[in-house]
Formats: structure tokens, sequence, C-alpha cells
């Protein structure tokens, strides 16, 4: 799991970068550093008939230290071009923001409507030790507010462990905080986001906290096996669940 070395190098390295979110786009330049977008999910002009999945996240699902393409919403990207679904997925990651910063933008981010929105928030509370009833309630204030603005939308939580250094209690509360809520919310659940991955060294950046890019081609495996039901249900979709979905 995560050591404590690398939970001060993860603090040290994401300062707050809350602007804008980043939309992936293969080929944009490496950057180790936070990184933003200048196109909103509202203005991203999907062909007729594209739907949005839009990730709201953390620096996990920004791709921090990746090039954008490795980040794992542009390889759930390449797998749904591979499968001819007329799905287009929005990273809205932004290094270093809290459950608290992702609420605070969440209007920003459903601007554009999606048909579905995974939340992956939380790390960065559970790094700083914050109240886990305040993450809760941040949590479902997110899920509240993008039902408000479309009560259709599906939402998909994604899960997180804690680091062993903030003790049992707290990690055991951590833990149970995302199932509990995807089953009082009734959401879709990917049970732990870096199933596979976490302390892996092999499969993590130097912090050892940020996957790899090969670490991250796992992470969206993890995400797909959730997203695959509902994005490919009555869409007609050609070809079958491989292993990468790479052209």
């Amino acid at each position: 799991m995560i050591a404590v070395a690398a939970v001060v190098s993860l603090l040290a390295s994401c300062r707050m970068a809350r602007d804008r979110p980043q939309v992936s786009r293969a080929g944009a330049a490496r950057d180790t550093v936070a990184r933003v977008s200048t196109e909103r999910p509202d203005t991203a002009h999907p062909a007729p008939g594209t739907r949005l999945v839009v990730f709201l996240g953390t620096s996990l699902t920004a791709g921090l230290g990746l090039d954008p393409d490795e980040a794992y919403p542009a390889v759930i990207q390449r797998r749904l071009d591979s499968l001819e679904l007329p799905w287009r997925a929005v990273n809205a990651g932004v290094s270093g923001e809290t459950s608290a910063g992702a609420l605070r933008r969440l209007d920003w981010v459903l601007a554009g409507r999606p048909a579905v929105l995974v939340v992956e928030t939380g790390a960065n509370d559970m790094l700083r030790g914050m109240d886990l009833d305040a993450t809760r309630a941040n949590l479902a204030a997110i899920v509240r507010r993008a039902r408000e603005v479309d009560p259709g939308v599906t939402i998909v939580l994604a899960g997180m462990e804690a680091a062993p250094n903030l003790g049992q209690r707290y990690a055991s509360a951590f833990r149970s905080l995302f199932p509990d809520l995807a089953a009082k919310e009734h959401l879709a659940l990917i049970p732990f986001l870096l199933a596979g991955v976490g302390g892996v060294d092999s499969l993590n950046q130097a912090d050892g906290i940020h996957p790899t890019a090969a670490g991250d081609r796992i992470v969206a495996e993890n995400v797909w096996r959730v997203l695959e039901p509902l994005l490919t249900q009555g869409t007609g979709a050609r070809g079958h669940r491989g292993t990468g979905g790479e052209r």
C-alpha cells in the first residue's frame, strides 16, 4: 500500500490547480505538473448522436506525470473508438483537488450534460486526514446536484483505499465510505480504482502513488469492467471485450 514518504511527496507535488479540468487529447506534450484544460465539457462539440461520459477526478484521473493520451480516460476513449461506440470520454481531472473542490466546480463540469458521470474524488481528503463525515457529505452533494441538473444521469463512483499510516480505524471507515454511499444512492461502483496497481512499484511513478502508463492501462480495465454494460447496452456495438482496446 501507500508509504508515508509517498504521501508526503504527493502533498508536495499536487498544489492546487483549480482553474479548469483537462480534456484528454492524443499527442499532447508531457507535463509532470498539474495540467488544466482550455476546453470545458459544454464546448467539446461532440458529433451529433455522441454522448458524453465525464470523469470528475483528481490527479489520478488527470494523469499527473503522463502524456494526456496515457491517462485512463484516454485509454477508455480508444476502447470506445475500437468498438465504434458513440461516446466521448472527457477527462475532468484536477490535480490536488479535494471532494469539496470537486463539488465547487461541479456545475461547470455538468454544463455539457454528460449522460454518464464517473466520480473519482476523496483521495486527497484522505491524504490530508480530513474528517470523513465532510467527505461523505460532499460526495452525497455531488450525487444530489448531478441528479438535479439531469435526473437521468448515470453516476459511477470510484472506490479508494486509505494510506496505512492513518490507522486501521480511519482506513476502514474510508474504505467503507464508497460502497456504503453507492448502495444508499444506487450508484454503479468501481470497488477500488487502483486494484492491481496500488503498491506495485513497477506500475507506479517515482512518488509511489501515481500510476505509470502501464499502470493506467490496468486502471482503465478496472473502470471499463463497470462502464462497459452502461455504455454498450442498446448501442449495437461492434466488436467484443478485449484486453486494451488499442488500435
